[in-house]
């Protein structure tokens, strides 16, 4: 199944309240004939956009290949959330990349650094706003999460997380369905889908020769690479593979270790409720399947979620999603849903994003829905890899990248059965 095409139409970006509220740029024209850069950046999100714009302000030819519209994907459709840290905590980090926890944690805060100065550099305008909480249920929860906060303070020196208490969680997100959690003031959230089209510009006026509506459909190595599409073809010393859950049979070696599933938001229509979220700030909550919400610069709750465990968006996202959010908010029962909009994004057995490079490819993917800040920071390590300095990103790359079991036939089912068991864990409330 190409899911390029398999939900949504050639060109066009899909119906969201991102899109609504986002003025389009005009349509950069597809690759026509032979061309010519020391950098073929292949997708237009976050990290493709990224890598691009830092290479040709570095003075690096480049050449992007976007087969739909840039911010088309997981970049222009995503929750939001500017996170602090890796996907998986300092505990798991330090448990399986004892000798690099650190590092990975001060990548992980550069990343976020580099979303703001981005933002504040290009003048883009993407309504970025400080705070973040981590929301959670029971007893033990709450008690892990105090803990959290003082560790993080105390052996990273990140004093930002306040813990939050029963009432003070309730007061936060206006929810009575939580026991406690950590309100992370060093994060924050933003328009995504602005603040990738500013990258956009930002790239072209870097020099970047963008290309939309260009699928590549193969790459030929050798002492300059070939990136071929069906109109033309790019010949690049460097290839930069910025695809995500896009990849399609590109690499073989990415595809086995990054999978793509699907994920869905809603937006009410504006609230006049001042109890829900009146610190204006972004929660993600404990579940395995997590939800997320924040709320819209007019006053819309933005609320992702739900299950669904196939390449197609279910025919009633809306009320797929509206479960999870009344059971955290039965008071919006009744409340419009305006819009409603799934995407394709990538995970990764381990739930961290997977780095690799041989023969003059990059590749980073799999953020597992903590990629707005990553993926960024993903284009600026690979930058600096065609620039000669591979730290960071070898840093990121010696995290252990398991394939996922059963092959290409067999991992979505796979997926599909123990996503349902932890569905059902979530429901249940073990």
């Amino acid at each position: 199944m190409d899911l390029l095409t398999a939900n949504d139409r050639p060109g066009v970006y899909p119906a969201s309240w991102y899109a609504e509220t986002t003025p389009e740029l005009p349509v950069f024209a597809p690759l026509q004939g032979a061309a010519r850069a020391d950098v073929c950046v292949i997708g237009g999100g976050y990290t493709g956009l990224s890598a691009a714009l830092y290479l040709a302000q570095a003075g690096f030819s480049v050449t992007l290949l976007e087969a739909q519209r840039v911010g088309f994907g997981a970049s222009g459709r995503n929750g939001g959330q500017v996170g602090s840290g890796q996907r998986q905590d300092q505990n798991w980090l330090e448990r399986h990349a004892p000798g690099d926890a650190r590092a990975l944690w001060e990548i992980a805060e550069a990343a976020k650094d580099t979303v703001r100065q981005l933002i504040a550099e290009h003048s883009i305008d993407a309504g970025y706003r400080p705070g973040v909480a981590h929301a959670v249920r029971g007893a033990k929860a709450a008690d892990h999460a105090r803990r959290q906060a003082d560790r993080l303070a105390r052996d990273y020196g990140y004093d930002l997380c306040t813990p939050l208490d029963p009432a003070g969680v309730g007061e936060l997100t206006g929810s009575a369905a939580f026991t406690g959690g950590i309100l992370d003031r060093g994060a924050g959230h933003l328009h995504p889908l602005r603040f990738c089209l500013g990258l956009a510009r930002a790239a072209q006026a870097a020099g970047v020769g963008i290309c939309e509506n260009s699928t590549v459909r193969r790459i030929l190595p050798g002492p300059r690479h070939r990136v071929e599409t069906d109109a033309g073809h790019v010949e690049a010393d460097h290839v930069v593979l910025a695809c995500n859950g896009y990849l399609g049979g590109l690499d073989g070696q990415v595809a086995a270790r990054v999978m793509p599933i699907n994920n869905f938001i809603i937006a009410t229509e504006p609230l006049d409720n001042p109890e829900i979220l009146p610190g204006d700030v972004a929660v993600a909550d404990d579940r395995f399947v997590v939800n997320y919400w924040r709320m819209s610069a007019d006053r819309r709750l933005l609320f992702g979620g739900g299950e669904s465990y196939g390449y197609r968006f279910p025919k009633d996202i809306a009320g797929l999603v509206s479960q999870p959010m009344l059971a955290i908010y039965p008071q919006l029962n009744g409340v419009k849903i305006t819009h409603a909009w799934g995407g394709t994004l990538a995970i990764t057995m381990n739930r961290m994003p997977y780095f690799a490079r041989r023969d003059r490819v990059y590749t980073a993917s799999g953020y597992s829905g903590h990629g707005v800040a990553m993926a960024v920071m993903a284009g600026r390590m690979i930058a600096a890899v065609v620039q000669g300095d591979a730290a960071q990103f070898d840093t990121m790359a010696r995290i252990p990248a398991r394939r996922f079991p059963g092959g290409a036939a067999l991992r979505a089912p796979l997926l599909a059965l123990a996503m349902t068991w932890y569905g059902l864990r979530d429901r249940l409330g073990v």
